[in-house]
């Protein structure tokens, strides 16, 4: 039986023939876009935490980082397996070109393909800097950049689903910044029981110390829209076995099996990705 072969249309080779960014330029607008006024003082403020009523206020205002006022966007596009190499080609093409336009709101934090878990699957994480407003202002110049909208009716004809998520960060995890590689990376997923938002933050609150050391915590946030209550942690590694005795020292520091204890009858279900970098990604 003859092998499947994604079609590119006429627009997508032009698409493709278009200059894109450098990696460096790419790399450079990262640092440039990458936002913290005190990040020693927020690190050392995330170390403390309080005591919340939650019948008070919103656990999204209990849990997230007051010093910025930042939105993610996380998607997760299955692409048809044989238009992955395609659709990569076209999304690091087009996208970057966003990143870099300092009309948009918004940047680039990380591009993956899976590499264990759901194959043919293309990881994409967005930041917003302004919030809601930004992510609207975002939305209503991409209805008449041409370019865009082009790339988009290219991409819809190589994917079988997509889904996303808008998502806040958490107070005590660290801001993702553009990190060189070679590394991994794993996307640790899990959907908390309805009410016990707030139980898991005050636990990885004091839990997160235990995994600073190799530098592995990049960054950790809670769903505000589309599936509720869902947590993403995301993790560094230089290889899997790096993965594995960093993940085994854990269980050797004093503390680490209590934020287990507390946090395992929390969460309904768990899923782990382990992803490859495009190269794109300001996350190598």
């Amino acid at each position: 039986m003859a092998p499947r072969l994604c079609i590119i249309s006429a627009s997508a080779r032009r698409l493709l023939g278009k200059p894109g960014p450098r990696a460096g330029d790419l790399a450079a607008a990262a640092a440039v876009r990458f936002y913290s006024k005190d990040s020693e003082g927020s690190w050392f403020r995330s170390l403390f935490v309080h005591k919340v009523d939650p019948r008070k206020d919103a656990h999204s205002t209990l849990l997230s980082k007051k010093e910025t006022s930042n939105l993610y966007k996380i998607q997760f596009h299955n692409v048809k397996p044989e238009c992955l190499d395609a659709y990569n080609s076209l999304t690091e093409a087009v996208l970057p070109k966003l990143h870099l336009d300092e009309d948009y709101p918004c940047s680039l934090v990380g591009n993956w393909n899976t590499w264990y878990g759901e194959q043919d699957q293309a990881v994409h994480l967005w930041r917003f800097s302004g919030g809601y407003p930004a992510l609207m202002d975002c939305m209503n110049k991409l209805k008449t950049n041409k370019e865009y909208l082009e790339f988009r009716k290219e991409r819809s004809k190589m994917l079988l689903s997509r889904r996303n998520q808008l998502l806040l960060e958490f107070s005590f995890w660290n801001e993702p910044q553009p990190r060189a590689g070679p590394n991994i990376y794993e996307l640790r997923t899990y959907k908390l029981k309805p009410g016990t938002m707030i139980e898991w933050g005050n636990n990885w609150a004091r839990a997160i110390k235990y995994r600073q050391e190799n530098q592995e915590a990049v960054g950790g946030f809670f769903s505000q829209i589309g599936e509720l209550y869902v947590v993403h942690h995301l993790w560094a590694y230089k290889d899997l076995q790096s993965r594995e005795e960093t993940r085994n020292a854990a269980w050797r520091k004093r503390g680490w099996d209590e934020n287990v204890y507390y946090t395992v009858p929390l969460v309904r279900h768990m899923e782990s990705r382990i992803m490859i970098p495009l190269k794109i990604s300001p996350l190598q």
